[in-house]
């Protein structure tokens, strides 16, 4: 089956006939490792689903990458300016791994939205699931102790230590490498 029709099934019911609106709408390719689904500044609005391989979203900022987020296999990701704001992207979406992927256009979304009720109620979900991860990332950064932010990212996404440098992982919870490895050695 489809994995993106698979992640959108995990929040509500999809009758026969949207399933098949929605995989004639969804785009299947391959991506090689370290090259880029997105750069800062393209607006690139679908929703994405990882069948093989991991990501990372990273913004560029005083000649440093600071990583925002992974995602690796079965789940629904994207770039939210450019999806909900249509604006340029502020983030670099890059493959870590080679990579299977399926998406959906959020226009071909909205379409089918208009003319099966019931994705609406799945587009809302994930749209409530994005700001509850997205409030426990800012209370994370803001109240959390580096090692807290460590332990609770590997408990999250215990893959991570296998499949991403620890330079990456370091970027994403605010420390420097050193300090990773010390934590890590505690």
């Amino acid at each position: 089956m489809n994995p993106l029709i698979q992640q959108l099934k995990k929040y509500g019911p999809i009758t026969t006939e949207a399933e098949k609106a929605i995989e004639q709408k969804t785009k299947h390719f391959q991506k090689k490792k370290n090259s880029h689904l997105l750069k800062q500044g393209q607006i690139l609005a679908s929703y994405f689903v990882l069948n093989k391989g991991i990501i990372r979203s990273y913004i560029y900022r005083n000649e440093k990458e600071i990583n925002v987020w992974f995602g690796a296999e079965n789940q629904i990701f994207g770039a939210i300016m450019p999806m909900y704001a249509n604006k340029p992207s502020p983030e670099n979406i890059q493959f870590l791994e080679d990579s299977e992927v399926y998406s959906i256009s959020v226009d071909d979304l909205e379409n089918l939205y208009k003319t099966y009720p019931e994705l609406n109620l799945i587009g809302r979900k994930i749209a409530e699931e994005l700001c509850v991860i997205l409030e426990e990332r800012i209370n994370s950064l803001h109240f959390e102790t580096a090692t807290e932010r460590y332990r609770n990212l590997i408990i999250q996404m215990p893959y991570l230590q296998q499949r991403i440098n620890l330079g990456h992982i370091a970027s994403f919870l605010g420390i420097t490498q050193e300090t990773l490895s010390r934590i890590r050695k505690s």
